[in-house]
C-alpha cells in the first residue's frame, strides 16, 4: 500500500507586470508513489520543477490541479509528519549542536527527558558525539549537514525529504556523507525522497529513481535500483551500476531533462 501518493499533479505559476501577466507551467501531470518504508530519488537538472514537487509534498506549496497524500490524506500544510533535509544546513548560529538537533522537539512540545534522549540518540547516530556543545561556526560543511540529517531523524517523521542535501559539499565529502545517509537509513528504515541532480547519488541510495523531464516537469522514466543492502563503495564499481548510470545520463543527455 503506497505511503505517498502524487496523483495528476499540475503546478502553474502566475507572474504579474504592470498590465500584463505572464504564466509558466512548470508540473504537468505528475502521478507517482512511494511505499511504506522505500528510499525513492527523482533526478533530474535545474528548472524541471522537482523541487516544486517536493515543496508540495511538504505542504509549502499547492498544486494548481491534482493531489498530494500522505496515508490517503490530502497533504494542505506543513506537518510534524514530514522532515526536511535542505541544500545547507540552515543552523541557527547561536545554538550549540545539541541545542540544533533539539528544537524542533522543543517546538513540538516534546518533554525535556525524552528530548534529551532523542537528541543525544541521533547525535550518536550520525557521528557526532562529543560535538554536543560546539556551535555551528566551528563544524565542517560535511558535520554541518550531519546535524541537519540528526535534526530531521529526531522529529521521528513519517517521510524524510531531502532536498539536494549535499549539493553544496566537495566532492569527497559529498561521497562520504552518501555512504553515512545509506547507513542511518538502514537503521532508521523512514521513507525517505531525495531530490538530486546527481544520477550516481540517485542509484547509490534509493530503491527507484524517477526521471523528470524538461519544464514542464513530467515523470519520464521509473528505474528499479536492484542492488541489496547495505551498499558500500564497491556498489560503485559493479558493471550494473556502471550501465544504469550510462542509461540514465544518455536519457538526460538526449533531451529526457535539459537545464531551463
Amino acid at each position: 500500500m503506497s505511503m505517498l501518493t502524487i496523483e495528476d499533479v499540475t503546478k502553474t505559476y502566475t507572474t504579474r507586470r504592470g498590465r500584463s501577466t505572464s504564466r509558466t507551467l512548470a508540473l504537468d501531470g505528475v502521478s507517482l508513489s512511494v511505499a511504506q518504508g522505500e528510499f525513492v530519488a527523482i533526478i533530474g537538472a535545474s528548472g524541471c520543477g522537482k523541487s516544486t514537487l517536493l515543496r508540495m509534498i511538504d505542504g509549502l506549496t499547492r498544486p494548481s490541479s491534482g493531489k498530494v497524500l500522505l496515508h490517503g490524506k490530502e497533504v494542505t500544510a506543513p506537518g510534524r509528519d514530514r522532515g526536511v533535509v535542505f541544500q545547507h544546513a540552515h543552523l541557527l548560529p547561536w545554538r550549540t549542536v545539541y541545542d540544533n538537533v533539539a528544537f524542533g522537539l522543543e517546538c513540538q512540545g516534546v518533554p525535556k527527558a525524552e528530548r534529551d534522549e532523542r537528541s543525544r540518540r541521533y547525535l550518536d547516530l550520525v557521528g557526532l558525539r562529543g560535538f554536543e556543545k560546539h556551535f555551528p561556526g566551528q563544524l565542517s560543511g560535511g558535520m554541518q549537514q550531519r546535524v541537519g540529517l540528526a535534526r530531521a531523524f529526531a522529529i521521528e517523521p513519517e517521510i524524510l525529504l531531502l532536498d539536494e542535501p549535499f549539493g553544496a559539499l566537495d566532492a569527497q565529502t559529498r561521497l562520504t556523507m552518501q555512504t553515512e545517509l545509506a547507513r542511518i537509513w538502514l537503521v532508521e528504515k523512514r521513507t525517505a525522497l531525495l531530490i538530486t541532480h546527481d544520477i550516481e547519488e540517485a542509484l547509490f541510495l534509493a530503491d527507484r529513481v524517477f526521471v523528470m523531464s524538461r519544464r514542464p516537469g513530467r515523470i519520464v522514466e521509473v528505474i528499479e535500483v536492484p542492488f541489496s543492502r547495505p551498499r558500500g563503495d564497491d556498489v560503485r564499481a559493479d558493471a550494473e551500476f556502471a550501465r544504469l548510470k550510462l542509461h540514465l545520463w544518455e536519457s538526460l543527455r538526449d533531451g529526457a531533462v535539459s537545464d531551463g
